[in-house]
Order: structure tokens, then C-alpha cells, then sequence
């Protein structure tokens, strides 16, 4: 499982701090091309939901880059987990519930071409689990000074990472591609 998201310099994953550009709407549309579901907590599934579809409609006016990331993200199979709410209408979207090690282990066995983690708080959940195998993390050039932060919540112990690339995008963030020191 791969988890990936944009944060600041300072950690901040409030998804209006980050540069919203073509380039980087290219990067995570390569990362949701290259596996093969998405996976996210309710409340990045509803923040998601209510407005994605409208863009891949063509209900909401976006610039062709915007527009290609939400029809292949209707397209893509969509995974959440939650425990408040259990129906999710959105094209190709599944519940996760029960036990969240064995549904989401559950995930990764049957979705060979890998899943795309996308949900700060659901992140730190599925890394105290040991779910997450690579992190691929667009830092921008800005520091945020308020929160939500990445891993916010703590995790129980430090976690060794082993760089895999970075590669700076003309706009000034860069693309992180580490993966987990076993």
C-alpha cells in the first residue's frame, strides 16, 4: 500500500494549503493511474464526493488536467472505511468495515496493481498496523502554521524510511517517493 498526500514544510495536510495546479494534479492522477483502488477515511471520501463527480460530469468548470483526474478517479474503484456510515452511492465505491486489519490486508491481497492511500488520519491508523509499505508525499513550499498535521496523533514508535526519489516540480514542491525500512 502506498499512502500519499500533500503537506507543507511544517506537516500541514489541510488539502487548501497545497499548490492546486496542473502539475500537480498530473502527479497524483500518474499515482492513481499506476494502482488499482483508492483508499480513504469518510471524511476524505465526503470532501471527495462533493465535488469530484460535479467535475467529471462536466457540472463544475475545470481546466483539462482537473477535468482528466476526476473522470478516471468516477472510473477508479474507491475503497472507505468507516464506522458511522455504511452506504457510499459514488461510482465504484466500497465499504471497509469490521476489524480494519483484516479488511484492509484484505484490500491489498485482492488489488494486485496496488491501493493509494490518501487520508492523513487513516494513515496514521494503517501505519500503527504496519499496513504501509511506500509513501509517496508532494511537500509545497509553504509553511502553514496550523494543523492538521501529518500523524498528529503520534505513532508508537519511529518509523525508518529509505529514499526512493524526489523530484522538484517547476512550481516549487516536491514529489517524495520513499519506502518502508523493514
Amino acid at each position: 500500500m502506498t499512502f500519499s498526500i500533500n503537506v507543507t514544510l511544517d506537516g500541514c495536510v489541510d488539502h487548501q494549503e497545497g499548490i492546486a495546479d496542473d502539475e500537480t494534479h498530473a502527479f497524483f492522477t500518474r499515482l492513481m493511474d499506476e494502482g488499482g483502488a483508492m483508499l480513504w477515511g469518510r471524511v476524505t471520501y465526503e470532501m471527495m464526493e462533493s465535488y469530484w463527480p460535479a467535475v467529471a460530469r462536466g457540472d463544475e468548470e475545470a481546466p483539462p488536467a482537473i477535468r482528466e483526474w476526476a473522470v478516471k478517479l468516477e472510473a477508479k474503484p474507491k475503497y472507505v472505511v468507516s464506522s458511522a456510515r455504511k452506504a457510499f452511492p459514488w461510482t465504484n465505491s466500497h465499504h471497509i468495515g469490521g476489524e480494519l486489519r483484516a479488511g484492509v490486508q484484505k484490500l491489498k491481497d485482492a488489488t494486485p496493481a496496488g491501493v493509494l492511500l490518501g487520508s492523513g488520519k487513516l494513515a496514521t491508523e494503517l501505519d500503527r498496523l504496519d499496513l504501509i509499505d511506500e509513501y509517496k508525499l508532494l511537500v509545497h513550499p509553504r509553511i502553514a502554521g496550523h494543523g492538521p498535521t501529518l500523524y498528529g496523533s503520534g505513532l508508537p514508535s519511529t518509523r525508518r524510511l529509505e529514499l526512493v526519489s524526489a523530484k522538484p516540480l517547476r512550481n516549487g514542491a516536491v514529489a517524495m517517493h520513499y519506502r518502508r525500512a523493514r
